[in-house]
C-alpha cells in the first residue's frame, strides 16, 4: 500500500515542477510540515481524507461485466488545505485551487471523478484565508511482477484530457478542422472596369482559379489582331498574367494597354461576371 500513502508527497512533488503554479508553496499534510508565521504565499497542504477499497469489474467479450480477480478499485479523496495572506483576499483561495484542480485534471494521468471546496474561514495562527479542498480520484490496484502494489497513478494519459487532445498527431487543430469542413470556397465577383480589383476572403488561397461567367478562356478579336483573357489560375508560388494570390485573397487585373505574347488580361471588365474557386 505504499504506493497509496505516498501519493501525497508524489502530488506535491509533481505540482512543484508546474510552471503555472510557481506562485504556491506545496507541503504534505503527513507528517505536517509547519507553515510560515505570519504567511506571506499562498500554501497549500496535500493529504489523504478518506480511501475506499472496491471490487474491480470488467468488460467481457460479450459486453457483460464480470469481476476482476486479480486487480480492485481504489476510490481516494484528496485533501487540500489551501491558506492565502489576508493581503491576497479571499478569491487567492479559489484561484490557487482551479489551478491545481485544471493541473491535476488536464496534464496529470490522475482520473479525477470530481472536485470541490468548503467555504473560507479566517486562520488568525498563521494571519491567513483558509479553504479546504477536495478532489476524488479513481485508481486500480494490481498485482505487480513482484510482491509490490502496481497503482498506474501518474502514467503517461494517453486516453485522457490534455496529452490526448493537444497530440496533434492525432486531433486536429483549429485550423485543421476549419480546413476540413471548408477546403474549398467559391464565389462571384463583378467587374469595376478599372486596371485592378481584390477579393477578401480571409484567407491566404493556396490555389485560386478566375473566369468569366459563360465566357471563354480567351477571345481573339482578329480585326484587332488582340487576344483578350477572361481565365486565370495563381497559387502560392506561381501564377498566370492577370491573376495573383494575397495574403487575404487574390488580385485580378484589367489592361487593354499591357499584355503578355499578345494577350491581355480582362478580368475585371466592367459589368462582367466571373467565377472564382479558391482552396485553403
Amino acid at each position: 500500500m505504499s504506493a497509496i500513502s505516498s501519493m501525497p508527497a508524489n502530488i506535491v512533488a509533481w505540482l512543484k515542477e508546474r510552471d503555472e503554479l510557481e506562485y504556491i508553496k506545496f507541503l504534505t499534510e503527513y507528517p505536517a510540515i509547519k507553515k510560515e508565521v505570519p504567511l506571506r504565499n499562498t500554501t497549500v497542504a496535500v493529504g489523504i481524507d478518506s480511501m475506499t477499497i472496491v471490487d474491480s469489474f470488467v468488460e467481457n467479450d460479450e459486453g457483460v461485466l464480470v469481476e476482476n480477480e486479480n486487480c480492485r478499485q481504489v476510490n481516494i479523496t484528496l485533501r487540500f488545505s489551501i491558506h492565502a495572506p489576508f493581503s491576497s483576499g479571499g478569491a487567492a483561495c479559489h484561484d490557487a485551487f482551479t489551478d491545481i484542480i485544471d493541473c491535476l485534471t488536464f496534464d496529470s494521468s490522475l482520473n479525477i471523478e470530481s472536485s470541490g471546496c468548503d467555504s473560507i474561514v479566517s486562520d488568525r495562527d498563521t494571519d491567513a484565508f483558509v479553504l479546504t479542498a477536495w478532489a476524488k480520484v479513481i485508481a486500480s490496484l494490481c498485482p505487480a511482477d513482484g510482491s509490490s502494489v502496481d497503482m498506474p497513478s501518474f502514467l503517461g494519459k494517453e486516453l485522457f484530457c490534455a496529452s490526448h487532445i493537444k497530440d496533434e498527431s492525432i486531433h486536429l487543430s483549429a485550423q485543421q478542422l476549419e480546413y476540413l469542413q471548408q477546403p474549398v470556397e467559391s464565389g462571384s465577383y463583378t467587374g469595376r472596369g478599372n486596371s485592378s480589383y481584390s477579393v477578401n476572403l480571409g484567407f491566404r488561397p493556396r490555389l485560386v482559379v478566375v473566369i468569366g461567367q459563360n465566357l471563354p478562356v480567351y477571345y481573339i478579336d482578329f480585326a484587332a489582331q488582340k487576344c483578350y483573357i477572361y481565365y486565370g489560375i495563381a497559387a502560392e508560388n506561381g501564377h498566370s498574367y492577370g491573376v495573383e494570390v494575397t495574403d487575404s485573397g487574390f488580385k485580378v487585373i484589367n489592361s487593354t494597354t499591357s499584355s503578355s505574347k499578345g494577350c491581355y488580361p480582362l478580368l475585371n471588365e466592367g459589368g462582367t461576371s466571373y467565377r472564382y474557386i479558391a482552396f485553403r
